[in-house]
């Protein structure tokens, strides 16, 4: 059988990933290699080792049949592919914050996000005119430096916020890790892909019991 390639954001998302796919029963032997491989593989998969905004760009391209990100990563990058499973891990929420009581839908209101596709696109969608300015770290100085009025991020636990004198605007979509497929590898490799959907969702139905 034909192998599948696999893109996996570095770090606790793939560490993740790879530990359901175990408890899942797919054969992830030689996956967990502690060297500064990029691929790695075994007999079933191989996986490319990327960034997590790289991820829909290997998949949409079809250089992997599948990957997994964020969801947030997959609104952003607005990619042509499908997205298949939420695997319920990485869970937080993407949302607007800033000073208590700031209206985060004032007219030519300032925001500093390193979502700048999603947060225009959001924004457009409720007739509302924005300044956008793009942060790629530390976005919750903005408001704090007066570089921005609000910032659009995610949010896990809100304890950056809160120490920063900061709080939830508003909540807009929530977030967690999810299973994408390349269009046309669901259909050349739809027996392989369909048995991994299969075995996962199995795995994850197990753990709810």
């Amino acid at each position: 059988m034909e192998k599948v390639t696999i893109a996996l954001a570095k770090g606790r998302l793939a560490e993740k990933t790879i530990a359901l796919f175990e408890q899942a029963r797919l054969d992830v032997a030689g996956l967990r290699d502690e060297s500064r491989k990029l691929v790695l593989e075994n007999d079933m998969f191989s996986v490319l080792m990327v960034k997590p905004t790289d991820v829909p760009v290997y998949v949409e391209h079809g250089v992997a049949d599948l990957g997994v990100c964020g969801k947030d990563t997959l609104l952003e990058s607005n990619a042509n592919l499908y997205e298949m499973m939420d695997l319920k891990f990485g869970a937080c929420k993407l949302c607007l914050a800033g000073w208590p009581g700031t209206d985060p839908h004032r007219s030519g209101i300032k925001v500093a996000t390193k979502y700048e596709h999603f947060a225009r696109q959001y924004f457009r969608g409720r007739g509302e005119s924005i300044e956008i300015i793009h942060l790629s770290g530390s976005v919750e100085l903005g408001p704090i430096a007066g570089l921005s009025d609000i910032i659009l991020d995610i949010v896990e636990s809100g304890r950056t916020l809160r120490e920063n004198g900061l709080t939830v605007l508003e909540e807009i979509v929530p977030v967690s890790a999810r299973l994408c497929v390349n269009r046309v590898s669901l259909k050349v490799k739809a027996v392989q892909v369909q048995m991994i959907l299969e075995k996962l969702r199995r795995a994850m139905e197990e753990t709810e019991i």
